[in-house]
């Protein structure tokens, strides 16, 4: 809870400090990795720094966590804090780098800002600042220690087992331990993290759902190759060298987006490589021989492009599929209208694909009758849903 007096400061400064949001992170990324370039090799992604998108959701996040301090002081907002420790998590962010980040961002802050940050202003976004990541440093303790983790090393090593060409564009790595030890558990709806070394000598990572996670030890990701985009360096090379035979090097499994027990209806709506979670999802209730009632709905722009749809036909069979083209009865074509689509009462639902289609599909759900409560929804990379709100 913020202290009434920089609760007040907070609430002035907000206004020209949320407009300035965009100018800070830039200057606080440039000079952060001016200085210390070592952290973009294996740390940082520096696809989502050439697009922007982390910057866009670092300042998301510190703007969504002031406003909640101020709107709600009684309260933490756990689950913006849950989603953001895993995804530190799952690339190894460790304590001491907050301060790293304090250092570079409240010099980003009094340069943007000048004369406006007075000693008060700066005390006052201090404490905001070190509420967050206090919070997040605790979260990230426990997360680890669930995991098994020291200093943030969760790293294995996995043997590629299989290698299965999905679509064009889309490939599944199945994947074992390469000491042959028990892997360790996942749950449905989880990621990975994978660290490659790029030609030019920089380890960089990326996060891929776990597509399947089976009993049996085996593991599999489902890769999208991105074409055209600083960000799809790591799916490009994956996608061009990786063959049966080869090691890969992962994470444990994080993500707080996962698959709730009990037998409420479930509502799994997916688009493009988003479909990724929702059969891990379909995987387990499967495996499980659960009796919940599922109902799957999934858009993409053809069959041939749509990765595991195979998988999706096989597990479920209350199903509706749309298409921008070439599908066939009882296929829908265009994009997905849930107007005439039941939605079970009680259901809970579980969203991934692009942001502006969760958003859609959320506010048709709602509509629906769906508790906004039980609305989950996983982001692939930075979560811009904060940073547009």
């Amino acid at each position: 809870m913020l202290s009434v007096e920089s609760a007040t400061i907070v609430r002035a400064t907000l206004p020209i400090v949320g407009a300035s949001l965009d100018a800070i992170t830039t200057r606080f990324y440039e000079t952060m990795f001016a200085e210390r370039p070592e952290l973009l090799d294996g740390l940082f992604n520096r696809g989502n720094q050439a697009n922007g998108e982390q910057r866009r959701a670092l300042a998301g996040s510190i703007a969504s966590f002031a406003t909640m301090l101020l709107d709600n002081p009684g309260e933490r907002p756990e689950d913006m804090l849950a989603r953001i420790a895993h995804k530190h998590t799952a690339v190894g962010v460790t304590e001491d780098q907050y301060v790293i980040v304090h250092k570079y961002l409240f010099g980003a802050i009094a340069e943007v800002l000048g004369d406006a940050v007075t000693a008060q202003v700066a005390a006052a976004w201090d404490e905001v600042y070190w509420l967050m990541a206090g919070a997040l440093i605790a979260l990230e303790a426990r997360i680890y220690a669930d995991a098994g983790a020291r200093n943030g090393d969760t790293w294995r090593q996995w043997r590629v087992v299989a290698r299965r060409e999905e679509t064009p564009n889309a490939v599944s790595f199945l994947l074992r331990p390469a000491d042959d030890a028990p892997p360790p558990p996942a749950r449905p709806g989880q990621y990975v993290s994978v660290r490659v070394r790029m030609p030019d000598g920089v380890h960089q990572l990326r996060q891929y759902t776990l597509s399947s996670a089976g009993e049996d030890g085996l593991r599999r990701i489902t890769v999208k190759r991105v074409d055209g985009d600083p960000a799809g360096e790591v799916s490009t090379l994956l996608h061009a060298t990786v063959r049966t035979g080869d090691e890969l090097t992962l994470s444990a499994p994080f993500g707080e987006v996962t698959l709730e027990d009990g037998d409420a209806p479930l509502v799994l709506v997916s688009a493009g490589i988003g479909c990724t979670p929702i059969v891990a999802m379909l995987d387990h209730l499967a495996a499980i021989g659960s009796r919940r009632r599922v109902l799957v709905l999934h858009a993409d722009r053809s069959p041939a492009e749509h990765a595991l749809r195979e998988d999706m036909l096989r597990l479920t069979a209350e199903r509706v599929f749309w298409y921008e083209s070439g599908g066939a009865a009882p296929d829908r074509d265009g994009l997905m209208d849930l107007d005439q689509v039941e939605i079970p009462a009680g259901a809970l639902a579980y969203l991934c694909g692009p942001v502006p289609f969760m958003r859609e599909v959320r506010g048709r759900l709602l509509k629906a009758g769906v508790a906004a409560r039980d609305i989950h929804y996983e982001v692939f990379g930075p979560d811009l849903w904060l940073a547009d709100n």
